[in-house]
């Protein structure tokens, strides 16, 4: 470890910004807000200086000269200045009071760096490289910005608040930890996020009520889409409710990467279904739903692309909710949209298609029929789920509804993972090129001459032409 971020107090601190334009608007705007004595000492001369800086609410005092004990009581100095010589001055003299100093761009001379932040108001995480990369810095800010949930400092505040309440009626670590484990991944989070500070502090005393006269916490279900495969392509409120997740109801197509987003003590039944082989029937998947959450767990029902769509997540959540558990549904990238957009295939072009309509090529069994003859219309992209093993009768069946043989179509198989295959050809020739490159993997299926404006596919398609001629 290179470096030790402590986390140091700012209430009743005070914080001196030495130094004009960005630089030093930057070092205030970073505590604009803190419980601090903000002072900013500008170096350039102000006629009639304001008394506040508007944007910070710091005091501004002059800056080109810095009397006797200006920095006495100061816990932080940020000097600005392009002269060296000057900083190197003020920064000895700031030591001397007591200060930790930090000169902005010269790494010699600080006492600290200035971590990039991610600011939750009572929770606060800090990163750094020591100066080395601060771009690298930002960029894995940003990323932790999408992941912390905006309302936990408002959690973290609220719990504080509870915590001699919590001592009290909970005398052992060991249960204390049990509860803060329970409670704050329970109602009060979402509480939390919308910003309600009221229905928190409500939350978290019911939690901690029904904690100590032995009654769990309600349950809940999440039925969360797990996109085409991509852990990058997981929505941000997915990787949240995966990460608090109890118990984790997955599908076989949820790659392992996606479930090492979730906590590690989390609990993983496989329901996963093959084609012909159903190890765990429908039924039995709301079952365990409901059975889990019933305990007061945080349970996920995690399905590959997006639940309501040939994911059976209406029969569940309807499942769930008959038997008195609430349920929220976190959608998913679909399959349809990640794999088309990977090939850069437009489901829906001015020029070639006004209307893109989502099938399977797994109906029901004894259901009705999949309508052909809206399907085959023209100007129409057909994008088929789980049509690999029936595509000859969809072929047939939509050429015998008017649909064009030499109709473009591209085959997507294993969309967004890097084994990730794209084929295309002929709706009449669909069969056939399946066949030729054997795909086995799960695929999606895009009808249409929307097909034909991706540069790959319009490449295939143009093989294929000249296949056909020479035969």
């Amino acid at each position: 470890m290179d470096q030790f971020l402590p986390a140091i107090p700012l209430k009743g601190a005070r914080v001196i910004v030495i130094g004009d334009g960005e630089a030093a608007r930057a070092k205030l705007r970073l505590f604009a807000g803190a419980p601090c004595e903000l002072v900013w000492r500008p170096a350039v001369k102000l006629v009639a200086p304001p008394e506040f800086d508007e944007e910070t609410g710091a005091h501004i005092l002059p800056g080109r000269f810095v009397p006797p004990g200006a920095f006495q009581r100061a816990k932080f100095v940020f000097i600005a200045l392009e002269d060296e010589a000057r900083a190197t001055h003020l920064a000895a003299r700031a030591r001397r009071g007591g200060a930790l100093v930090n000169v902005v761009d010269n790494l010699a001379l600080c006492d600290f760096y200035t971590p990039a932040l991610v600011d939750r108001g009572s929770v606060t995480i800090a990163l750094s490289t020591g100066g080395a990369a601060p771009v690298l810095v930002r960029d894995i800010r940003s990323a932790l910005e999408g992941v912390i949930a905006p309302g936990v400092g408002l959690l973290a505040s609220t719990a504080n608040r509870l915590r001699d309440q919590v001592r009290e009626a909970l005398p052992t670590l060991d249960a204390r930890r049990r509860f803060w484990e329970t409670a704050l991944r329970g109602e009060a989070v979402a509480r939390a996020d919308a910003g309600d500070a009221l229905g928190t502090a409500l939350a978290l005393s019911r939690a901690l009520t029904g904690f100590r006269d032995g009654k769990p916490p309600p349950g809940q279900v999440f039925l969360v889409g797990a996109g085409p495969g991509d852990p990058e392509l997981l929505t941000l409120k997915a990787v949240r409710v995966l990460r608090d997740a109890d118990v984790i109801v997955h599908d076989r197509l949820v790659p392992e990467a996606i479930l090492q987003r979730a906590r590690r003590d989390a609990r993983r039944i496989d329901v996963g279904k093959r084609r012909g082989q159903h190890s765990v029937p429908q039924e039995q998947i709301a079952g365990i739903l409901i059975e889990e959450a019933r305990k007061g767990l945080r349970v996920v029902r995690l399905k590959g692309g997006d639940s309501f769509i040939f994911g059976r997540g209406g029969e569940e959540a309807e499942a769930v909710r008959a038997a008195g558990i609430t349920v929220e549904v976190v959608p998913g990238i679909s399959a349809a949209l990640a794999c088309a957009a990977s090939a850069q295939i437009p489901l829906t072009h001015r020029d070639a298609a006004q209307a893109v309509t989502f099938v399977t090529g797994q109906p029901k069994k004894d259901g009705p029929e999949l309508d052909y003859q809206s399907l085959a219309s023209a100007r129409h992209t057909l994008v088929v789920y789980m049509g690999v093993a029936t595509a000859p009768e969809l072929s047939a069946k939509l050429i015998a509804a008017g649909r064009a043989a030499e109709t473009p179509v591209a085959i997507i198989e294993n969309g967004s993972l890097p084994e990730e295959r794209a084929v295309s050809g002929t709706l009449g020739g669909l069969a056939a090129l399946i066949t030729a490159h054997a795909i086995t993997g799960p695929a999606v299926i895009v009808i249409g001459e929307v097909v034909a404006r991706a540069p790959d596919m319009a490449a295939g398609l143009a093989r294929q032409a000249l296949l056909e001629d020479a035969a």
